[in-house]
C-alpha cells in the first residue's frame, strides 16, 4: 500500500510519496523527496528529533509542497465529534486533560521497537503520541509553558515475552512506561500515561479524558456528561461505535489536499513539529529530572 522511493533512481517524477520506514529515517527521505517536487505523507512520528521535524516544516514551505503526517486517530468520528464539541464550549473551561496509552504487556516483538536509536523512544513515541496528538487536536493545539515527566525500565528489559510475541530482553533499550504532566500557558493541564508493560488489570487503555467546568467528556466511547445535585447527567452519549478505517481517511484527506480540496483537516507539518517538541520534552525532562520550560 506504501510505496517509498529514492527520487534519484527514477524516470518517473512522482506527485505524491508515503514514507513508512522506521523512525530513524524519516527526515532523510521526507527532505529528499520534498526536494524533489513531491507533496509527503509519512508516518508518525515525524521523526525523532525536534529539530528535524522543524527542519522537515520549513523544506515542505520552502518548497511549496504539503507534508502530512498519518495521526489517524485524529480522523475517527469520535475525535471529530468531540472537536466540535469543544469548539461549541459544551464543555466550558477544559482545565485538565488525561491522556492514556497503555499496554499491561504489549512489547511489540517484531521489527526496531525496542532500539532506541532507530525508533527514538518506546511506548511515547509509538502509541502515546496518537492520543497526545488527538488531545491536542481536539483542544486546538494550545500553547505549552512547561513538560515535567518520569520514565521508567522496571519490566522490559526482564522479561521477554508478551501479547505482541518475543523480544531480546538483552536488547531492550526504550522505556517501558513514562508519565508526564504537559501545563499549558492557558492555566490548563494536559496528563499523560504511555507504556508497552505496566503491572495493570486492563489487557490495554486508549483514551482521553477531558474535564471542564461545565462538562466532563471521554473520547472512546463518546460520552459528554455533567454532575447536577450529585446526580450524572449525560448529555451526549454515543450509540454505537462504527467500523471506520481511520488510516484511510487519514490518507483520502491528504490527497485530497493535494488535489486543492482543503475542506477536510490533515495533520500539518508545523503540528508535526509542535507534538514533536512536546515529545522531545517529556523524554528530556524524564532524562535528566528537571522540568523543561518552551
Amino acid at each position: 500500500m506504501y510505496i517509498l522511493v529514492r527520487m534519484k533512481c527514477l524516470k518517473e517524477r512522482p506527485d505524491m510519496v508515503s514514507i513508512c520506514t522506521p523512525n530513524k529515517y524519516h527526515f532523510q527521505y521526507v527532505i529528499e523527496a520534498l526536494e524533489n517536487g513531491c507533496h509527503v505523507f509519512c508516518e508518525k512520528p515525524p521523526s525523532i528529533s525536534a529539530n528535524e521535524a522543524k527542519q522537515m516544516y520549513e523544506c515542505a514551505l520552502k518548497n511549496e509542497r504539503i507534508l502530512a503526517y498519518n495521526f489517524q486517530h485524529r480522523f475517527s468520528d469520535e475525535a471529530l465529534t468531540l472537536r466540535q464539541s469543544f469548539s461549541d464550549r459544551i464543555l466550558g473551561d477544559v482545565y485538565h486533560t488525561k491522556v492514556s496509552a497503555l499496554r499491561r504487556s504489549g512489547v511489540p516483538g517484531w521489527g526496531n521497537f525496542i532500539n532506541k536509536e532507530m525508533q527514538g523512544g518506546g511506548p511515547l513515541i509509538d502509541i502515546g503520541i496518537h492520543m497526545l496528538d488527538s488531545a491536542l487536536f481536539i483542544l486546538g493545539f494550545p500553547e505549552v509553558s512547561k513538560v515535567t515527566a518520569k520514565m521508567f525500565q522496571k519490566i522490559g528489559p526482564y522479561k521477554s515475552e508478551g501479547t505482541f510475541g518475543k523480544w531480546d530482553s538483552s536488547k531492550y533499550e526504550v522505556e517501558d512506561s513514562l508519565f508526564g504532566f504537559i501545563e499549558l500557558k492557558d492555566g490548563g493541564l494536559i496528563q499523560i500515561e504511555t507504556s508497552f508493560a505496566l503491572q495493570m488489570k486492563p489487557k490495554s487503555v486508549m483514551n482521553i479524558q477531558f474535564f471542564g467546568d461545565q462538562a466532563g467528556a471521554t473520547l472512546y466511547p463518546v460520552e459528554i456528561f455533567t454532575d447536577d445535585k450529585g446526580r450524572l447527567v449525560s448529555l451526549y452519549k454515543q450509540e454505537e461505535s462504527k467500523e471506520i478505517n481511520t488510516s484511510e481517511r487519514s490518507i483520502h484527506s491528504f490527497v485530497n489536499h493535494c488535489l486543492g480540496d482543503h475542506s477536510e483537516t490533515i495533520a500539518t507539518g508545523l503540528q508535526g513539529y509542535q507534538i514533536q517538541k512536546l515529545i522531545e520534552s517529556l523524554y528530556i525532562s524524564a532524562e535528566t529530572g528537571e522540568s523543561v520550560y518552551l
